[in-house]
C-alpha cells in the first residue's frame, strides 16, 4: 500500500511539472526572451534597445526600466528597419513584418497569434474549457498582453500570413490555396514538390524553400 501511495505522489509531481513546463512555453512573443536589437531610423540614427515582437497585439515591444512598452504609432513613421539578432523587420501598413528573403523576389511574414481561454487549471494540472470572453478582456485591460508569459488558463496559437513581392507586385498569402493560385502556371511542379515534402504553411523555412524551388523553375 505504501508503494502504491508513493507512486501516486510521484505521478502527481510529474504531472504538475509537465503542466508548469507547458505554461512556461506558452508565449505570444516570437522570441522566448527579450533580446538586444537595433532600431534604425529613417534619419540614419540607430537606437539600441531590448526588443521582442508581440504577435498577439502585433506590436514591437521594448523594455525600459523594467517596463514593457510598445513603440508608439507616432514613432512608426520615422522608423526604417528593426534588427533583432540576425532577423530583420520592416513596416507595412503600420505593422512590422519580417523579411525572409530578398533576391529577385521578396518574401515577408506577418507574425500573428490567436488567444483561447481554456478556463482554470485544476489541482491535477488539467484545464477546463471556458467560452467566456470576459477573461480575455480583463487580460487586455490589466496590460497582461505585454507580459512574456500569459496566465496558464490561456492558450496561444501562432500563425503566419505572407507577402510575396515579384514582378513589381506585392501579393498577400493567407493560406496554401492562395499560394497555389499565384503559381498556377507551375501546377505540376508544385504538386510534385508537395508530394515529396511535408510543407507546413506556418513554417517559414518550409515556405521559403518552396518558393525558392518554384522560382527556379
Amino acid at each position: 500500500m505504501k508503494q502504491v501511495y508513493c507512486i501516486l505522489i510521484l505521478s502527481l509531481v510529474c504531472l504538475s511539472s509537465a503542466a508548469q513546463g507547458y505554461y512556461e512555453e506558452t508565449t505570444h512573443y516570437i522570441f522566448p526572451e527579450f533580446k538586444k536589437g537595433i532600431v534604425l531610423m529613417k534619419s540614419g540614427q540607430k537606437n539600441v534597445s531590448s526588443l521582442n515582437y508581440n504577435s498577439l497585439t502585433e506590436e514591437m515591444i521594448f523594455e525600459d526600466k523594467g517596463n514593457k512598452l510598445a513603440i508608439a504609432d507616432a514613432q512608426l513613421e520615422v522608423i526604417d528597419t528593426v534588427y533583432i539578432e540576425e532577423r530583420k523587420f520592416i513596416l507595412l501598413e503600420n505593422k512590422f513584418i519580417e523579411v525572409l528573403n530578398q533576391p529577385k523576389w521578396s518574401l515577408f511574414v506577418a507574425h500573428k497569434c490567436k488567444l483561447k481561454n481554456l478556463g482554470r487549471t485544476s489541482s491535477y494540472g488539467t484545464k477546463s474549457q471556458a467560452s467566456s470572453d470576459n477573461s480575455v478582456t480583463k487580460l487586455e485591460t490589466q496590460g497582461l498582453y505585454y507580459d512574456l508569459n500569459l496566465p496558464d488558463q490561456f492558450e496561444t496559437k501562432p500563425f503566419n500570413q505572407y507577402w510575396l513581392q515579384r514582378n513589381g507586385e506585392l501579393k498577400k498569402i493567407v493560406n496554401m490555396r492562395e499560394l497555389k493560385k499565384l503559381y498556377k502556371a507551375k501546377k505540376d511542379q508544385l504538386k510534385g514538390y508537395l508530394k515529396e515534402h511535408d510543407v507546413r504553411f506556418d513554417n517559414q523555412e518550409n515556405i521559403v524553400e518552396l518558393i525558392q524551388f518554384l522560382e527556379s523553375k
